[in-house]
């Protein structure tokens, strides 16, 4: 009887809204994972079944670790935080090895009987790194020496490891998430304007020089969102196909289950175009919805972040929260052509192991930094109960 009224005390201490959006997302995202690699599960293994079976067992080991994270102390992870960046790299050093697994012309998985995806664990490796590096010393981020150089470096060694892969999605996700962080512990405005000049300057570059640098490549990627039916056929064939399974929604879609482009038109539904099929198949109004959820669940993240017991509770939390919004609006962004397409997968929702178990553990973490806050609430409120 202790035992679960302690329990209890436990998950109100916890924001409650987060525990519940996080729930229905992964739930809604088995739910749509089926219906999206139906056909796709058919063609591979002979069974419509094969991708719900294995994404069902993420959302349960995901719920297992978002427990476990939601009850060890976040303060553990500053005094592990150079530790865990080191084994970060390792392990995106180790895709350019015979371990790394090349799949459709890039290398972001590590096969060690199972498959380690190092550009999804560099997200909240950079993250504990960089709230605990900015932690220790409110006033590094005013320095360029000290606070703005180092963390520099740190964007140009990861990101540029898994640009290599090549993965620009999650490379810009990882630099996006560290200037986040940098910015909520008080980065100075000039900095992001230079910033976003150079990334513009990169961008202008890459379109007009890029076939004589060898970066072809990239800058048929950039051109090709501006209008991908020029190339319905070659780079914009998978952006032409989310967008006539978006347009083939209307505004309440062709319900569940019903949807054409999954029929093995649109490459790989199941993953990062997978919100496609979900305006396919629910509408306009069932996007908004799912919308509406994310910014809830944002909402409380933010608000958990506010109200952050230490300054490195803030900034993991709030960097938490980026990571999330960040992937978020890359993938929104992607699957409607409105940046160039690149492999970003939908929290909470996409089929794949690592991204799912990453976001749920991210988001015990958060659990874990508001059951404090509720802690330390309840503690100066019994103090001033006594004072009076």
């Amino acid at each position: 009887m202790k035992a679960k009224g302690k329990t209890v005390q436990n998950l109100r201490q916890s924001d409650f809204v987060i525990i519940a959006m996080v729930t229905i997302l992964v739930i809604f995202g088995v739910v749509m994972v089926f219906s999206a690699s139906y056909y796709k599960s058919i063609s591979s293994s002979g069974s419509p079944y094969d991708y719900l079976i294995r994404q069902g067992i993420f959302a349960v080991s995901g719920f297992v670790l978002m427990a476990i994270c939601s009850r060890i102390d976040y303060h553990l992870y500053r005094r592990l935080s150079i530790l865990i960046l080191l084994a970060s790299f390792v392990l995106l050093v180790l895709l350019f090895t015979p371990l790394g697994l090349e799949e459709n012309g890039a290398t972001r998985a590590i096969y060690v009987g199972f498959t380690i995806m190092p550009g999804e664990i560099a997200k909240p490796a950079v993250i504990i790194f960089t709230a605990a590096f900015l932690a220790g010393d409110p006033k590094r981020i005013l320095s360029f020496r000290r606070g703005v150089l180092p963390l520099l470096l740190l964007m140009i060694v990861f990101g540029g490891l898994i640009i290599k892969q090549p993965n620009l999605s999650t490379a810009i996700t990882v630099c996006g998430i560290i200037a986040g962080i940098m910015f909520l512990a008080g980065l100075q405005w000039r900095y992001i304007f230079i910033a976003g000049g150079l990334g513009a300057a990169v961008i202008g570059g890459l379109i007009l020089v890029g076939d004589k640098i060898g970066a072809s490549h990239w800058k048929e990627r950039i051109i090709s969102f501006l209008d991908p039916f020029a190339d319905a056929l070659g780079e914009g064939f998978q952006v032409v196909q989310s967008l006539l399974a978006l347009g083939s929604g209307g505004l309440f879609g062709v319900g569940l289950g019903k949807s054409i482009q999954k029929n093995l038109y649109l490459p790989e539904p199941q993953n990062d175009f997978i919100l496609a099929i979900i305006g396919e198949e629910l509408g306009f109004v069932g996007l908004l919805v799912l919308l509406g959820l994310f910014c809830v669940l944002l909402w409380r993240c933010f608000h958990v972040c506010l109200n952050a017991p230490d300054r490195f509770g803030m900034l993991l939390s709030g960097g938490i929260t980026i990571m999330i919004g960040l992937q978020l609006i890359l993938n929104v962004a992607v699957v409607t052509s409105s940046m160039p397409p690149t492999g970003v997968a939908l929290p909470f929702i996409s089929y794949g192991g690592n991204a799912l178990w990453i976001f749920m553990s991210c988001a015990g973490i958060v659990l874990n930094v508001s059951r404090q806050s509720s802690g330390q609430t309840a503690v100066v409120k019994k103090e001033k109960g006594k004072q009076i």
